[in-house]
């Protein structure tokens, strides 16, 4: 079934994804299109029934107000206007309350039927990816992460074994994370996996490099290297599956916006691509990612997961990566996951991991005097990740947690609770 869709057009509000976000919470498809969309553009697009202009704070660009082609107000769909924030579509409107102003406009004005679901959204896509790979190939960079396993698992529903799926184990994954990869998508999906154990060439070029920003270099750099590799020994491949979300392209800039970070899948691709794109999950926030992924049928375990970076642990063995450091990570990491789990807090808590720092403090250890590492945990809440508070972890959790974690993870002697908020601290330590 094709969805309803609101079109919001950006005016240069700061809250088009709230807007967005709450007309899908009713149950009607919307998406945020540049203020300059042509009629012709607006036509293409699936199902339009309504237009909703949202201005705001960055209308005004290079000392000129950006405004939309006066030829929309002619092509046959309702339009409202929201702008610091008030809305105008018609007298009896305005004397509604701003949430009802938007029902009365989306369902009455607009006659949309709420029919945005992932049961519709997967039958969709399915529809439409079968559509456009046709008989030929994809090839997926298959993380583990709960973008690229919800995108792998949409494409093996679509095409089946027309998908190939790469997952590179840098050696810098965290406990199990490769080892559940190949068990879900290899045995229990039945994908056509190649699994590349890389680890001892990752950390063969990472050997004595401590500052962060090149540690992320050689870990981006050589993990498209790999890719690569593996791609050259394919034959027939037309596609790259890319597990792009809503945010990637909205973070990286609009018209009337300025960009928040750049992203390797949004603009970072090189211009000499020898494969067409597919990315279905480009129009979906990461909640609506993790429904898509329980509607696949995903493990709760791959689908809930916390946001984990790139490079991995490599930023999380501060400093210069030591094989010793790394798996102190790995161990504790996995410590701290398991006993947050057994509290509940896995359920409340945004985000929660450990790092090892490079450097090591005097301690005891079998009645001697010991010279070893310290794990500091963090767990932190927060709503848009450009702010985080401190979980409030129990005491008693927190002591068993630090008993296990020095009971069990070697060349470890000390326990300590980051309380930094963001900011001035940020989220990860490097």
């Amino acid at each position: 079934m094709k969805q309803d869709m609101i079109v919001i057009l950006d005016l240069g509000s700061t809250e088009n994804t709230v807007l967005a976000r709450e007309i899908r919470d009713m149950g009607v498809y919307s998406e945020i299109h540049p203020h300059d969309i042509t009629v012709k553009e607006l036509q293409e697009l699936n199902n339009v029934k309504g237009i909703i202009l949202n201005g705001g704070e960055n209308r005004i660009v290079d000392g000129q107000a950006v405004d939309v082609n006066p030829d929309i107000y002619d092509c046959g769909y309702p339009v409202m206007s929201v702008d610091h924030p008030t809305a105008t579509c018609s007298q009896q409107l305005k004397a509604l309350p701003e949430q009802d102003v938007l029902k009365e406009f989306i369902f009455d004005q607009c006659k949309a039927e709420p029919n945005w679901n992932m049961k519709n959204f997967v039958a969709d896509q399915v529809e439409l990816l079968r559509s456009q790979v046709g008989d030929r190939k994809v090839l997926l960079a298959l993380s583990g992460g709960v973008d690229s396993s919800v995108v792998a698992a949409l494409l093996l529903k679509a095409i089946g074994q027309q998908l190939v799926c790469v997952h590179v184990n840098h050696g810098l994954m965290r406990k199990n994370e490769s080892e559940s990869v190949v068990e879900i998508f290899g045995e229990q999906l039945h994908a056509n996996l190649i699994y590349v154990n890389a680890t001892e060439r990752f950390l063969g070029k990472l050997e004595g490099v401590s500052e962060p920003e090149e540690k992320r270099k050689i870990i981006g750099g050589e993990f498209i290297r790999v890719f690569e590799e593996e791609a050259r020994k394919l034959d027939g491949i037309d596609f790259l599956g890319q597990g792009t979300i809503y945010p990637d392209i909205i973070e990286s800039g609009t018209k009337t916006a300025k960009m928040v970070k750049s992203h390797h899948n949004v603009g970072g691709l090189p211009e000499d691509l020898q494969f067409e794109l597919v990315e279905p999950l480009k129009q979906l926030f990461k909640d609506e990612v993790r429904a898509c992924g329980v509607e696949l049928g995903l493990p709760a375990h791959m689908v809930y997961r916390q946001p984990f970076p790139g490079p991995g642990l490599g930023v999380r063995c501060l400093g210069a990566i030591t094989r010793d450091r790394l798996e102190a990570v790995r161990e504790s990491d996995a410590i701290l996951q398991e006993e947050f789990k057994k509290a509940g807090l896995d359920q409340r808590v945004w985000q929660y991991f450990t790092v090892v720092p490079d450097f090591k403090s005097v301690g005891m250890r079998n009645h001697a005097r010991s010279f070893e590492y310290m794990v500091i945990i963090r767990a932190i809440n927060t709503v848009d990740a450009m702010t985080a508070t401190i979980e409030r972890v129990d005491w008693d959790v927190l002591e068993i947690i630090t008993n296990r974690i020095l009971n069990e993870v070697d060349n470890v002697n000390r326990v300590c609770y980051d309380m930094s908020p963001k900011p001035p601290a940020t989220i990860e330590f490097e």
